[in-house]
């Protein structure tokens, strides 16, 4: 059974950090896109961050660039979400998602949530003021 498990989620104060993991497992993810997506309430999911196959290439949304930071192990199926400097607007359900139909795509086109065929179930992550 293929699986993507986020954990790393919570409660914490603006300006502070967290990072969250994703563990795949079920199938090897090291030559997937992966990304991070978040929903908040009342809002459109909408994309966070993405990492090509090896971590050579990644691509952010304007609204996290500078503040979080998307990572992988291969060799553990583990993707990574650093994000620092967290805002209030921060606050969502923050997915995992991987794509297995990604080959030769350029890492800014997988900004949509319909090229990933693989989800995690979230984590809530909340930042008060």
């Amino acid at each position: 059974q293929v699986q993507l498990v986020e954990s790393g989620g919570g409660l914490v104060q603006a300006v502070g950090s967290l990072r969250l993991s994703c563990a795949a497992s079920g199938r090897t993810f090291s030559n997937d896109v992966m990304g991070w997506f978040r929903q908040a309430p009342g809002k459109e999911r909408e994309f966070v961050a993405a990492i090509n196959w090896s971590g050579a290439s990644t691509h952010y949304a304007d609204s996290v660039k500078g503040r979080f930071t998307i990572s992988r192990d291969n060799a553990k199926n583990t993707l990574y979400l650093q994000m620092s400097s967290l805002k209030p607007e921060d606050t969502a359900v923050y997915y995992c998602a991987a794509s297995s139909a990604s080959s030769g795509l350029a890492i800014s086109t997988m900004i949509w949530g319909r090229k990933y065929n693989y989800w995690g179930q979230g984590t809530q992550i909340t930042v008060s003021s």
